[in-house]
């Protein structure tokens, strides 16, 4: 068992077959001294346990599910490294759809034998070898397919408790008995075809559903398998291959071209790109060297690359992926704790209702017989299976297909709170723009263009300042820098140095305005124009002057991110306000904001003050969606009502968020709240279908107007439709 401080204890549940079983292994845990809260989650058969107390111990919490009836047992942490035919997670398994193939595969054929009697006719049923064979073939199907339900039943009666599998069990038990007891007296009317064509039906339904969950975990198992099995392991006598789980922090590992990193950690000596795609989603492969950090399940696309490891095991990016994937399926909405509070009570309505359908029928109708078989009806109708599947399967194939996408939906709440957002209020810096500087226009005034890019760019090349990068970096990638001698830079003003050219040295001054004349250099009215032009566009303008004059200007810019506009107008189309908030200056603000097409903008923002404009909007009624990257950002995620980091941003960025985007791309900000508004809709759907079958097919059993076989039939229908309906999410996002 996983606990964090003895706060929060994870486990697998073992016996849950119906919603009803998760309701009342909940009660049992809440019901424990110390336990603040829990949630089970009958599609993933897990649940987490909150104490308010660290002095609750598993062994506790174990007999308390026990005493109930059922199973806890220890999961196991993410193991990213897990080889591919591991066991899928908890009650996902492969092995359960096996399980359930075998009952099926005995089951049709007697159920069709079954099919064909119905049709002989009165007189062929009064043959006494054909009635026999029709006991035995029933008794095989009661006792050996139906066993599991016969199983649980009993489990559930001798602590006076009952479920899904009661129901069933007194059902078809119900009716094979009546129909022995009718062969014993030698009297026509038998009904061992309603007992195995409900189990045929439940069976089959059982093994669908057991398919579906296994298709809907597939995300997770897929996250699993990323991983790689073996590192090379570098040591003073040579390298060796060594199963990944015995690299160590510290250790160094060699990574030739096409091999899986194999851990977290940091470049110590070669160069390559790796392929990030399965973190981002972008295809072209990133450029690493010596410094740089890399990430376990990463493909290493061309050189050799030595990483010294910084996390191992659980604590790897993809660990902590893994992780909260699995927890936002464990946690429950709102509306499902509802669905659970219905499912707790839901089984002992149901036998009271056949019970007094059975009564009904005997005394008013006078017809025991047929109040036996809507009895029946109502107690196979009635099983509450959809109504524990329909939420967590949701949840399960919502968050997975996020996952694909590298949306992270961090807790099951956010899915709830997406719909309700009104405004979309993105930091500007590492969100909508690319976060660096790059030149973006040169002006010349009596001299090329690129004459001016030459020498400003040589003299800035030995500067720190961002802006001084981005003009170097312009001309490195045009051509190799000149040589300079004599550099001075001047804090808040500018640079200067004497460039060595081929025509001889020439001194150089690059800076502000205020620097140009404090040189000597004359500003030309061309140039001040050209500068307040650019400045007007939001660009910050640089000033490059020899000979006793200013011969150019140099515009630079934070660059909007490819598809920003496009993700804005997504969400505006969606209904939504778009806003964008900085520390910028109102001219660089509102250039930038006109190109995007936001409306609102809050700008020239100190960092601690993003809280309170966030704050602000709420206090105007707006419901707050926070898209930010930055540690200066957190803050304002969390004060937000529904906060969306970055993955391209900072750790802190992330772990105060509730949606986390694993690429830097803002398109996917409206994809997210989509995904999640469309979960959340699928939840609806399902719980409305659960609830109206049921309020709907138990009257009509009761009547006597449904077959107990066509009762079987659309209760594993219910279920399988619930988790069909939340399969469909696994399309979301496909251009195909």
């Amino acid at each position: 068992m996983a606990s964090t401080e003895q706060e929060v204890f994870d486990f697998k549940v073992e016996g849950m077959t119906c919603g009803s079983c998760a309701a009342r292994v909940q009660r049992a845990l809440e019901k424990v001294e110390g336990v603040e809260q829990a949630d089970v989650n009958f599609a993933t058969h897990q649940v987490r346990v909150k104490t308010a107390t660290p002095t609750v111990d598993g062994s506790a919490l174990k007999a308390a599910v026990e005493r109930s009836g059922y199973r806890l047992a220890a999961t196991e942490e993410p193991k990213v490294n897990r080889h591919p035919t591991a066991k899928s997670p908890p009650g996902m398994s492969e092995d359960r759809g096996t399980y359930w193939r075998r009952r099926v595969a005995v089951v049709f054929p007697a159920a069709i034998f079954m099919v064909v009697t119905m049709f002989m006719g009165h007189e062929a049923m009064g043959n006494p070898a054909l009635r026999w064979t029709m006991f035995a073939v029933a008794t095989v199907v009661q006792f050996w397919v139906g066993w599991p339900f016969l199983r649980e039943a009993a489990r559930r009666a001798r602590r006076l408790t009952a479920n899904m599998d009661t129901l069933i069990a007194i059902g078809t038990s119900a009716a094979y008995l009546f129909s022995v007891y009718q062969l014993v007296e030698n009297r026509m009317e038998l009904y061992f075809e309603t007992a195995v064509l409900i189990i045929a039906f439940l069976s089959l339904g059982r093994h669908l559903e057991a398919r579906a969950k296994a298709r809907a975990g597939k995300a997770v198992r897929a996250l699993l398998e990323l991983g790689a099995k073996e590192a090379r392991l570098v040591t003073g006598e040579g390298e060796f291959m060594v199963p990944v789980e015995e690299v160590r922090v510290g250790h160094l590992i060699r990574v030739r071209p096409g091999e899986k990193v194999p851990v977290d950690g940091e470049v110590v000596d070669g160069a390559s790109a790796v392929d990030e795609s399965m973190f981002t989603g972008e295809s072209v492969p990133v450029e690493k060297g010596p410094g740089d950090r890399v990430s376990g399940a990463t493909v290493n696309a061309s050189g050799v690359l030595t990483i010294r490891a910084t996390a191992v095991g659980s604590d790897t990016a993809l660990a902590h992926i893994i992780k909260l994937v699995e927890d936002a399926q464990t946690g429950k909405t709102e509306v499902q704790r509802l669905a659970d509070r219905v499912s707790a009570v839901f089984v002992p309505v149901v036998l009271g209702l056949a019970l007094l359908t059975l009564g009904a029928w005997t005394v008013v109708a006078n017809d025991p017989t047929e109040g036996l078989l809507a009895a029946v009806a109502v107690l196979i109708i009635a099983c509450p299976c959809a109504l524990g599947l329909a939420t967590p399967t949701a949840i399960l194939v919502g968050t997975g297909r996020g996952a694909d996408l590298g949306v992270l939906i961090k807790s099951s709440e956010v899915l709830e709170r997406t719909r309700t957002i009104s405004t979309v209020l993105f930091d500007k810096t590492g969100t909508l723009t690319r976060g660096q500087m790059s030149l973006t226009d040169v002006h010349p005034a009596g001299a090329a263009g690129e004459e001016v890019l030459r020498l400003a760019g040589a003299v800035e090349a030995n500067s720190e300042h961002p802006i001084g990068a981005a003009i170097a970096a312009a001309q490195r990638d045009r051509a190799p820098l000149l040589p300079v001698s004599q550099f001075e830079a001047v804090a808040g003003y500018g640079v200067r140095s004497t460039v060595e050219t081929e025509d001889g040295p020439i001194f150089v001054t690059v800076g502000r305005r205020k620097f140009m004349a404090e040189s000597g250099l004359v500003l030309p009215e061309e140039m001040e124009q050209a500068a307040e032009r650019f400045e007007a566009e939001g660009k910050t303008s640089v000033f490059a002057g020899w000979s006793g004059e200013v011969r150019g200007v140099v515009a630079v810019a934070d660059t909007i991110k490819t598809g920003a506009e496009e993700a804005v107008q997504s969400l505006k189309s969606m209904g939504l306000s778009v806003a964008m908030i900085t520390g910028d200056n109102w001219t660089t603000a509102q250039a930038i904001a006109k190109e995007l097409g936001i409306d609102t903008v809050i700008a020239e923002v100190l960092p601690q003050d993003k809280i309170n404009e966030v704050a602000r909007l709420q206090s105007g009624g707006e419901i707050v969606a926070m898209v930010g990257d930055g540690v200066n950002d957190a803050p304002a995620l969390v004060q937000a009502d529904l906060g969306i980091a970055m993955g391209t941003g900072t750790d802190v960025a992330i772990q105060a968020s509730d949606l986390a985007l694993m690429n830097g791309d803002p398109r996917t900000v409206p994809l997210a709240i989509t995904l999640s508004r469309r979960t959340y809709r699928t939840i609806v759907q399902n719980l409305f279908w659960a609830f109206g079958y049921n309020v709907i097919a138990i009257p009509v059993a009761a009547l006597g107007l449904l077959n107990p076989i066509l009762a079987g039939a659309a209760m594993a229908f219910s279920s399988v439709s619930v988790v069909a309906n939340s399969l469909r999410l696994l399309r979301f996002g496909r251009r195909d």
